[in-house]
């Protein structure tokens, strides 16, 4: 629909509201270049970090978007919509659905109810299973996938560098330390292979 909503903060939200699209670290790398070949500026920020208190790194899982001056990601249009619609990082693909884990045996799916798409057809949604939402959003399902079980495998990659004593991640840390390792402790990137 090109309204951009999946690429701003919606109007009606408090002004403290963060619109968070996480960017892993390799989409951010391709950013960066096409913000440097168009000579526009992009602005990210650290989201899920982790303090490796063995090492003295902050392990950055996460980034996301600083949106510009009228709430819009850089690369939103609003003519076009996204303009990088063929390398757009994952939780872009996925709008405006989200996949997360609940246990072992049950996942559960949620859908962005600030998507224009989702309020014009409200009544088709509201009772929807999960197999018709797989059949309504059949790309952005596939996505909603990928991104989860990219978290699931960054998830099991901290967990094999722990087992493997390279990291020590702190379970219990103070906002006072934790602050002072964001401020001054180097930083580590944490990927996975692409899929």
């Amino acid at each position: 629909m090109k309204c951009g909503t999946c690429c701003s903060i919606p109007k009606n939200i408090q002004e403290d509201y963060i619109k968070r699209i996480p960017l892993y670290p390799e989409e951010v790398d391709e950013l960066i270049k096409i913000a440097e070949n168009r000579k526009i500026p992009l602005k990210v920020k650290e989201d899920l970090v982790f303090p490796d208190i063995l090492n003295n790194n902050i392990l950055v899982l996460t980034y996301r978007f600083i949106l510009n001056n009228s709430g819009f990601c850089i690369f939103h249009d609003k003519e076009k919509g996204c303009t990088i619609q063929d390398c757009k990082p994952l939780a872009c693909k996925a709008f405006p659905l989200a996949i997360k884990r609940v246990d072992a045996f049950n996942l559960e799916i949620s859908i962005d109810p600030s998507c224009k798409w989702i309020e014009n057809h409200y009544d088709l949604l509201k009772n929807a299973d999960i197999e018709m939402i797989k059949e309504i959003f059949s790309g952005e399902f596939k996505k909603a996938e990928r991104f989860l079980r990219k978290n699931k495998k960054l998830q099991l990659k901290i967990k094999k560098m722990e087992y493997e004593k390279k990291i020590k991640i702190s379970r219990q840390i103070s906002i006072e330390n934790f602050n002072k390792y964001l401020q001054e402790w180097d930083r580590e990137e944490i990927t996975t292979k692409k899929e």
